[in-house]
Parts: structure tokens; C-alpha cells; sequence
């Protein structure tokens, strides 16, 4: 009776392991099929240089890494190439607005004119300016317009954005808002500028500084940074390129200066920084309490909670629903629901995706703006970015169970 149970017992483990093992396999073949439909991407977009992680709990599951950081050098990209991320930043003023949150210094409800009054300026055919709160700017509701310059910006001699506040405000008396705040969504760059304005006056640092300090040091991050690179870090920084529809390619500016607009789109960093960031945002047990003196994970997980719609009908002819939280989009697909953003500026275009219940995300980069491969404009970057995330949602989350 004894040698049977053992028996039943072997036979169990065996089973488990073999189960274990074919999994494993499954899984390490879907990561390769990726890892091939990613090269094959980045080549027939005729991106120049492209980086890819995807990570889950601790562990780097793959990092790929494609072409050129810099054509005229022949510098190939690697694990230490430095990318803009653009609009990924305002996820990073995001958290900062929260920590000052929870440090006591501000609350979400209050009026953006008591730290910034300057914005009275402002026209709000609905209503007074003083009813806007930094609640509503943080979630993209505040009624103001889409992009930082109401005009020009546009062209080659222009600076890429308003390099001093004084220029920002000058333009205040000729705006005004474009719907009740509160009462819908629209993507601002503008809102996340003024939240910039509040970290600097309630730190009494510039922003770059109270960032480096609070949130990049701490999380280790040290190679990372807000606009013109440090002298050290120049070989790693990747240029930019476009390719237009015909196909000729040309160099965007280089070590581009986003001056007043910082905290909407201003960081620098390398894919080794970019990644303990993610790790930061999916959350490990045995960090917590080092990643709590960046943020409380409930404080975390309060700006991934809808608090507007954004897309409530199918896309694609898929079920899919997009929300805004606080500085950062939920996006529910394939039956996961998915934290992250993107961004998209001087030629370099990046999103990163998390899925928080499996402990999983991903992080991807290019160097390059293709405005239609053939001259279809349709199969430009954006595009080859949608294949990328739409084929990691369907056939590689899954495989990250709860």
C-alpha cells in the first residue's frame, strides 16, 4: 500500500514536471516567433535603429536590439543607447504630482491657479479659470488645447518648443479653453506644462533637478535625464532620422532642447534605465518598501483607476475600451487590462505596455519617423508600432498567467 502511494506520488511529480517543461517550451517558442516578427518589422519599415524589452516579476524575458544609433559613426545600438521618450515623461510628472500628494504639499482637488495664478489669463468661456484643479490637468480633463504653441512651431528655424515660461504666458491672454473642465477628455500637453510649473514653485528646485532627486536617483536610474545629454553620456545618446514618402532619409536635430515644456516630454534614458522603471510600475514584494519612498503602490494604483472614456466602442473589430487614469492610459483588450502610454516627438516614437495582475510589461523604441514604406502612407511608424502591441496583447500576454 505504502509503495503504491509513493508510486501515485512519482507518477504525480513526473506529470507536474512534464507539464512544467512543455509550457515552457510553448512559451519560449512564442517568444521566438515574436523576437523574428520584431526583427522582420524593424527591416521592412527601414527603421534605423530599434530596442524592445518585455519583462515579468524580475526577470528580462527578452531584449532586442536592431541597427543603428548613429548612421555617420557607425555606432550600433546596444543595451546602453539612450532614447527620447517623449510624451512618456508626463507618466514620470505624473508620479511626481502624487508624491507631492502624499507628502503633504498639495492636494489633487485644488485650483491650479493657487500655484500657478498666471493662468487667469486664460479665456474660460465656461465658467472661471479658479474652478480648473490639478486633479483635472493630471487626467487630461482640464478643458485646454492639444499642443504647446496655438501656432507656428512648424518650421525648421523655429525652436522645437517655447524655451522660457515668459513665452508661455504671453500667448495666455489670446487662449481659451475648449470645453467645461470636467466634462471630457482631451490629450494636453499644455496641462502637464503648468503641473511642471507646480512641482518647480512647491519644491523651489527646477524641475529637472526635483525629478533627478525624487524619482530617477531613487530608482536607480542614473543615466537617465531631461533634455541636453551630459558630456559622458553623448556616445550613447541615439540620433534621429526620417524617411519621407519617397524614401529619402534625412537626420532630425540632435540633443533636442523641449526648454518650458520639460515635464511633458523631456526625458532621456537607456533601455537598462527604462526597464527598472517598468519593474518599478509592476511592483515586486521584496522592493516595496525602496519603491515606496518614490510612490505608495495604493498611490500607484489610484492613477491607474478610469476616470474618463476615451474610446467606448470596438476598434478593429475588437472588444476593446480605452480609459485615462492619472497621467497614464488603461486600455482594456483581449480580456487583460493593460497600463501605459506613448510618445512620439523630434523622430523617435515609443509606448510601453504593463499588465499589473500578471506582473508583466513590455517597452519598445525607434529612432525613426518611416512616413510610408513605398510612399503609402499608411505603412508608416505608427503603423509598424500597432503590429508590435497588437501582437504582443493577443499571443504573448496570454501567456503570463495570474
Amino acid at each position: 500500500m505504502r509503495n503504491s502511494a509513493k508510486l501515485l506520488l512519482a507518477i504525480f511529480c513526473l506529470s507536474a514536471i512534464v507539464s512544467m517543461t512543455n509550457g515552457q517550451n510553448k512559451m519560449n517558442e512564442e517568444i521566438k516567433k515574436f523576437e523574428t516578427f520584431y526583427q522582420e518589422g524593424v527591416k521592412k519599415y527601414g527603421i534605423v535603429g530599434s530596442s524592445f524589452a518585455f519583462i515579468h516579476n524580475d526577470q528580462i524575458i527578452t531584449h532586442q536590439t536592431y541597427g543603428m544609433s548613429h548612421l555617420a559613426n557607425k555606432y550600433k545600438v546596444d543595451e546602453n543607447t539612450i532614447y527620447h521618450w517623449a510624451s512618456i515623461s508626463k507618466t514620470l510628472t505624473g508620479i511626481a504630482i502624487m508624491q507631492l500628494r502624499d507628502r503633504g504639499k498639495l492636494k489633487l482637488e485644488d485650483p491650479i491657479t493657487k500655484y500657478v495664478p498666471e493662468l487667469r489669463m486664460i479665456h474660460n468661456p465656461f465658467g472661471s479659470i479658479d474652478e480648473i484643479t490639478i486633479g483635472q490637468l493630471i487626467s487630461h480633463t482640464a478643458g485646454f488645447r492639444g499642443g504647446t504653441f496655438p501656432f507656428g512651431g512648424d518650421k525648421d528655424w523655429h525652436p522645437a518648443e517655447p524655451t522660457r515660461w515668459e513665452q508661455l504666458v504671453a500667448m495666455f491672454p489670446y487662449t481659451q479653453l475648449e470645453f467645461k473642465p470636467g466634462s471630457k477628455y482631451k490629450y494636453s500637453n499644455p496641462g502637464i506644462v503648468y503641473l511642471g510649473q507646480v512641482i518647480e514653485r512647491l519644491s523651489g528646485e527646477d524641475f529637472e533637478v526635483y525629478m533627478d532627486k525624487n524619482v530617477l536617483k531613487p530608482l536607480g536610474m542614473f543615466h537617465s535625464f531631461y533634455d541636453t545629454t551630459p558630456f559622458h553620456l553623448l556616445k550613447h545618446r541615439s540620433h534621429s532620422y526620417q524617411i519621407d514618402k519617397n524614401g529619402k532619409l534625412s537626420e532630425g536635430r540632435f540633443d533636442m532642447d523641449t526648454g518650458i515644456t520639460v515635464s511633458n516630454g523631456g526625458l532621456n534614458s537607456p533601455f537598462t534605465d527604462m526597464i527598472k522603471y517598468l519593474k518599478f510600475l509592476i511592483g515586486d514584494a521584496k522592493k516595496q518598501a525602496e519603491y515606496d519612498v518614490v510612490l505608495k503602490r495604493s498611490s500607484l494604483e489610484e492613477m491607474w483607476q478610469p476616470v474618463m472614456d476615451v474610446l467606448d466602442e470596438p476598434k478593429d473589430g475588437k472588444n476593446r475600451k480605452d480609459f485615462i487614469g492619472k497621467c497614464f492610459f488603461i486600455e482594456d483588450n483581449f480580456g487583460q487590462r493593460f497600463i501605459g502610454h506613448s510618445g512620439h516627438q523630434n523622430n523617435f516614437v515609443a509606448h510601453f505596455y504593463t499588465n499589473p495582475a500578471t506582473q508583466t510589461a513590455y517597452i519598445v523604441s525607434y529612432n525613426t519617423w518611416q512616413a510610408g514604406v513605398g510612399g503609402d502612407t499608411k505603412l508608416n511608424t505608427d503603423t509598424l508600432d500597432k503590429e508590435i502591441k497588437e501582437y504582443l496583447f493577443e499571443k504573448i500576454f496570454p501567456l503570463f498567467k495570474k
